[in-house]
């Protein structure tokens, strides 16, 4: 893997947002913009590369069902989750529902295995770019060579094969609270695909949620009541107010995707439970949710944690804080200090996604110090191999289960 200059494509701003990359750029406290999508660089990996990748990502899946098994017994504590949220996330993957996607964040530097930081499993977004933006990109920039993504064709094979189980309508919300259009747009995507696998769709926010006492079912803002509902809104939060507790009174009468039981795998106490299945495994990085068990050097991760905010890091003995918002007051995971490899300056981390179970595609996001936050960088990355001719690639879909 490397990183390598690229010249920007003109007026890229215009083109990713006609694409619905409406959030190219981050907004700083003092008024001023970074670039979230950035094409002033490009990451290129091997072949090889990608077969590990892949590889990894179907590996670790497996591994990650396991742990949730072991995290659901309350085995490890309640996990900072509500009172019976660990019996919802149990009875939840008992029943094996209906689960559409999730992201594993890895650390790879070309040089040994890829290991995991963590895994968004519940409300992972990062899905435009990594799916829409960096495949145009490819087409503009690079059309003989390849990249990892069939995120587009693998979503909208999910929504099909699961069809029956959503029922007549599907409803997709997100929440209004996120401004920043990112959330929005993810939801706005992946009601796009379901569209295109032939389901009928309803989009509107968490907050237009409503509930019927008559029918004790939720309902939407038209008073249609909702029987599949995929929610851009993470479990634990979900589960604190009275909108939980309908939930938790009639946990069947919504199915809800993301599943409950994905709440134990957002969680960071994942990582512990991990490391205590498959202890020394090479994909994974030494974790314990009680103290830093033999540790020179270690990082603490909220629980409920997202963009790097309220972590702290040890390293040598001294301590370093990021900014700290509403997260920590759960508890803490303790990771041994693994950054991502320096590239010049900037320190890549590999989102490697997972659709229906299987691997689907990469996004990287690059920080300038060794947390990943809310200023990361989405780079696009294309494969150092010419691509395969057109029948060539269709056979590969076709033999690795999605049509072309």
């Amino acid at each position: 893997m490397r990183r390598e200059a690229s010249a920007p494509r003109r007026d890229w701003r215009r083109t990713v947002e006609s694409q619905g990359l409406v959030y190219p750029v981050t907004p700083t406290e003092d008024g001023c913009e970074l670039p979230y999508w950035y094409e002033d660089a490009a990451y290129v990996l091997d072949e090889w590369e990608i077969d590990h990748l892949e590889d990894v990502t179907t590996r670790l899946h497996s591994m990650c069902v396991d742990a949730a098994h072991h995290l659901v017994t309350g085995s490890m504590g309640t996990l900072g989750l509500p009172e019976r949220g660990l019996a919802l996330a149990r009875e939840s993957l008992a029943g094996d529902p209906v689960s559409i996607y999730g992201r594993f964040d890895l650390r790879y530097d070309g040089l040994g295995p890829a290991q995991l930081y963590e895994y968004n499993a519940d409300t992972p977004t990062g899905l435009i770019e990594s799916s829409v933006a960096q495949w145009y990109w490819l087409q503009d920039l690079h059309p003989d060579r390849d990249q990892w993504n069939s995120l587009h064709e693998r979503l909208v094979a999910a929504w099909r094969r699961n069809a029956r189980r959503i029922g007549p309508v599907l409803h997709l919300a997100h929440s209004e609270a996120e401004t920043s259009g990112e959330e929005w747009m993810t939801v706005a995507y992946l009601r796009d695909t379901a569209d295109q696998a032939g389901l009928t769709t309803v989009g509107m926010t968490m907050e237009q949620i409503g509930f019927d006492h008559d029918l004790r079912r939720f309902v939407d803002h038209e008073g249609r009541v909702m029987a599949t509902c995929f929610k851009l809104y993470p479990w634990e939060e979900m589960l604190t107010d009275e909108f939980g507790e309908r939930v938790l009174a009639d946990p069947d009468s919504t199915r809800w995707i993301e599943p409950a039981w994905k709440m134990v795998l957002s969680n960071k106490a994942l990582l512990a439970a991990l490391w205590h299945l498959y202890p020394g495994h090479e994909n994974l990085i030494p974790a314990y949710l009680d103290k830093p068990w033999g540790m020179d050097s270690w990082i603490l991760k909220p629980l409920h944690g997202r963009e790097g905010d309220g972590v702290r890091y040890v390293l040598n003995g001294t301590e370093h804080r990021t900014p700290a918002q509403h997260y920590g007051q759960e508890g803490y995971c303790f990771q041994q200090w693994a950054p991502p490899p320096d590239l010049d300056g900037n320190h890549p981390v590999l989102g490697a996604w997972v659709v229906d179970g299987h691997p689907a595609g990469l996004g990287i996001r690059e920080s300038d110090g060794p947390i990943t936050d809310y200023y990361a960088r989405f780079v696009p990355h294309y494969m150092d191999a010419p691509t395969p001719g057109k029948d060539q690639r269709a056979a590969w879909l076709r033999e690795d289960g999605v049509k072309p």
